[in-house]
C-alpha cells in the first residue's frame, strides 16, 4: 500500500499548553478471510482542553475504528499497525491492558452511539453509575451511589434518586444517552471521545444531548472529539474539524474556514449537498458514486473515482497533506484551483 503521512498537526500559540490529545500516523489493518485489509491509513489530528474537534464524513470511512484504536477497543480482527497517541503527554497506544484500565475514566473516555447496548440491562442505572467512583476512586457503596445520584441529576434525569433503581429499558432513547453521557463523564476526563452521541434521536432530543455535552464540557474543561456525519452538528458545535474519507483524512483546520473556504473536493461536495444550498426547482446536488471497498483502495487519490477535478496525476500519486493556510491542511493536488473558485 501507498505510505501516506498524516496531516501536520496544529501548531499551538508560543507558551501554549500541548493538547490534550494528539494522534499522529494512526493506521489500522483488519484481518479478513482475504487477507489484511488497511481500514485507517495514517490519520492524524490534535484537540486542546476545553476544545471540541469533529472527526467528520460518510460512514465507513473510519471514524469510529480511529475512536476505538485511541481507547483501546478495537475488535480482535482489528489491530494497530502504526502511528501514535498522546493524552497529556503519554502514548496510549503501546500501553497494556490493565494500564490503559487505570485511564478509563479520568484520563480518557468514551460515549457510544448505541446506549441501549451499551449499558448493562440486567444492572440498575444507579449500579452502572456507581461503580466508576468504587472503582477509580475507593468509595464506599453507600456513597459512590449518592455520587451516581448527584450525576443523574446533573445530566437531567427527573427524580434521580428513584430512577436509580431503575434498568435502561426503562428510560427512554434520549435519556440512556444521557445516563451515556453521565456514565462517561463522572470521573471528569481530560479527553471525552463522543462516537456520533445522537444518533436514532429525534432533532429535539440531538438538540438537548448536544447542549448537555456542551455544557458538561464548559464546566470540566475537557477536550471533546465529537464523531458524526452531521454538518450542521459540526457547524454548531465544534472548533475544528478533521475531514475523513476510505480511512484517510483529507481536509483540516478551523470549522468556519474549512465550511466556508473548502480546499478539498469532497469537503466541498459534502458541504455542496446540504438541501440548505439548493436552489428552488433544481435537483439537490450529491457526491456521485459511493465510497471504495477496502481491498479497492486506489493507488492515487483515494477520492479520485469521485472527483470533479481528478487529473493524471490523481491517479499516479497519493496527495499528501500540506497546508492550505495557517492551522489548515488538505490532502489534494488540485487544492489551489479550490481556493480561486
Amino acid at each position: 500500500m501507498t505510505p501516506t503521512t498524516a496531516p501536520p498537526a496544529r501548531q499551538p500559540e508560543p507558551g501554549a499548553p500541548p493538547p490534550a490529545l494528539r494522534v499522529e500516523g494512526l493506521t489500522v489493518d483488519l484481518t479478513t478471510p482475504t487477507g489484511e485489509l488497511r481500514a485507517v491509513d495514517g490519520v492524524g489530528f490534535s484537540v486542546h482542553k476545553g476544545r471540541t474537534l469533529a472527526l467528520l464524513g460518510e460512514s465507513g470511512c473510519g471514524k469510529s475504528m480511529t475512536a476505538q484504536a485511541v481507547v483501546g477497543l478495537l475488535d480482535p480482527v482489528a489491530r494497530v499497525t502504526g502511528g501514535t497517541a498522546h493524552v497529556n503527554g503519554t502514548e496510549v497506544l503501546g500501553l497494556s491492558r490493565s494500564q490503559r484500565a487505570r485511564l478509563a475514566g479520568p484520563v480518557l473516555s468514551i460515549v457510544f452511539q448505541d446506549a441501549l447496548t451499551a449499558m448493562n440491562p440486567v444492572r440498575t442505572v444507579g449500579a452502572q453509575l456507581a461503580e466508576p467512583f468504587r472503582i477509580h476512586r475507593g468509595l464506599s457503596r453507600r456513597a459512590a451511589r449518592e455520587r451516581a445520584v448527584e450525576l443523574m441529576d446533573g445530566v437531567g434525569i427527573p427524580e434521580p434518586r428513584a430512577r436509580a433503581r431503575s434498568y435502561p429499558h426503562q428510560f427512554s432513547g434520549g435519556m440512556r444517552q444521557r445516563l451515556l453521557i453521565a456514565m462517561a463523564v463522572a470521573l471528569e476526563p481530560d479527553v471525552l471521545i463522543a462516537d456520533e452521541p445522537t444518533t436514532a434521536l429525534d432533532v429535539t432530543v440531538q438538540a438537548q444531548v448536544m447542549e448537555l455535552l456542551a455544557d458538561l464540557q464548559a464546566r470540566q474543561g475537557m477536550a471533546l472529539v465529537l464523531i458524526t456525519h452531521d454538518l450542521a452538528v459540526v457547524a454548531e458545535h465544534a472548533d475544528e474539524v478533521a475531514v475523513m474519507y476510505a480511512g484517510h483524512v483529507v481536509e483540516t483546520g478551523p470549522v468556519t474556514e474549512v465550511f466556508t473556504h473548502p480546499r478539498h473536493p469532497y469537503t466541498r461536495g459534502l458541504l455542496d449537498s446540504v438541501p440548505e444550498r439548493a436552489a428552488k426547482g433544481r435537483p439537490l446536488h450529491a457526491v456521485p458514486g459511493s465510497p471504495p471497498e477496502l481491498g479497492s483502495i486506489p493507488t492515487g487519490c483515494v477520492f479520485q473515482s469521485r472527483c470533479p477535478l481528478a487529473a493524471d496525476v490523481c491517479a499516479a500519486e497519493r496527495p499528501r497533506p500540506r497546508p492550505t493556510g495557517p492551522s489548515r491542511a488538505a490532502a489534494c493536488h488540485r487544492s489551489e484551483e479550490l481556493a480561486s473558485d
